[in-house]
């Protein structure tokens, strides 16, 4: 079986109780969660054969972070241990008007810090059909924009396919160069672009005046702003961007587009209330994305399901998509109601 590779960055999660602010009570939540090895469980629950690379410090807490990755399924075999420290970041949920909030504590980490030359892509690939990587990485450090580069680059090399979700984080890109200076280079070798409402824009300084910041969305925009990446990045096979009208930190508007040669499509929206956890959500469409692109010859199909795995993981605590394909499935065909299974 080929196997669905991902490389990025996987961080201790430290998530006050509940609802509360931070230290309202003196406890957190530990748990794991990082974006690339977000996609590489939820693609291994889907029945898919998942490897998640990485560099972590060799120490107690990478140890059990492995463990945790690796009880799902997933290949670690490839994790390179070296370094100082792993990644932290910090979240408080929202609720009502109050947006959730996430510290990033991941300056130094093991990911950051790592040499281009201490993976091996040509053995990483030699069994891979499918590459994934993210806009998060190259944000690190300058090291991980150029080792982001080099596993491109070494992907294309071996005939395999490259996903790249965008994923802007302002509060990462402090080492002297801008993300579009970098990205702009990194998607030209990406042949499935992902992303959300304000990816294109501050990731590749791609602006069709949307507004981002009212809540609402104008589809019709989207279809625009889709043609727009297409025809800036031909290498690009199709481009999808995830719809989220944020009404309050509980409840949602969520859908996506996907353009591709075939031209523009629109999944169909799913009113989210009473949000768990919205933190993995675009990990989770990423992830849906990828797996409907391998059990679907339709696009059409392929978006709904993505559309449908990251409806769910708004119901699920924590940074890992725990549902399976049956489950998309269902919800896809219209059993969204919740009545208890017996």
């Amino acid at each position: 079986m080929s196997k669905f590779v991902t490389f990025g960055e996987i961080m201790l999660r430290l998530k006050s109780p509940g609802h509360e602010r931070f230290f309202q009570s003196p406890l957190l939540q530990a748990t794991f969660g990082g974006g690339e090895s977000n996609v590489a469980v939820a693609l291994s629950n889907y029945g898919l054969d998942a490897a998640f690379v990485t560099a972590l410090p060799d120490n107690d807490i990478a140890d059990a972070c492995i463990r945790e990755v690796r009880s799902f399924g997933v290949d670690t075999r490839h994790i390179v241990r070296a370094g100082e420290r792993m990644g932290i970041y910090f979240l408080e949920t929202g609720a009502n008007q109050r947006p959730s909030k996430v510290i990033y504590d991941r300056a130094g980490s093991a990911i950051a810090e790592a040499s281009a030359n201490a993976f091996d892509w040509k053995t990483i690939f030699s069994d891979a059909k499918w590459f994934h990587i993210t806009g998060i990485t190259p944000a690190l450090s300058e090291s991980g924009a150029h080792l982001s580069m080099v596993a491109c680059k070494a992907a294309k090399e071996a005939g395999v396919t490259v996903s790249c979700d965008f994923n802007f984080r302002g509060k990462l890109w402090k080492y002297g160069k801008t993300a579009p200076e970098v990205m702009r280079e990194l998607v030209k070798y990406v042949d499935v672009g992902i992303a959300n409402e304000e990816d294109c824009q501050k990731s590749l300084g791609i602006t069709v005046d949307v507004d981002i910041e009212s809540g609402s969305l104008d589809k019709q925009k989207y279809e625009r702003l889709s043609a727009r990446v297409l025809e800036l990045y031909p290498n690009m096979s199709s481009i999808a961007i995830t719809l989220r009208e944020s009404k309050s930190a509980d409840r949602n508007g969520w859908s996506a587009c996907l353009r591709d040669a075939n031209g523009f499509k629109l999944s169909r929206q799913y009113d989210i209330t009473d949000i768990i956890d919205r933190v993995g959500g675009g990990d989770s469409f990423a992830s849906g994305l990828i797996a409907g692109l391998q059990f679907y010859e339709n696009r059409q199909q392929s978006l709904d399901f993505a559309v449908a795995a990251s409806c769910l993981k708004h119901s699920i605590s924590g940074d890992f998509n725990r549902v399976s394909r049956s489950e998309v499935e269902k919800l896809m065909g219209g059993d969204g109601s919740g009545r208890v299974q017996r």
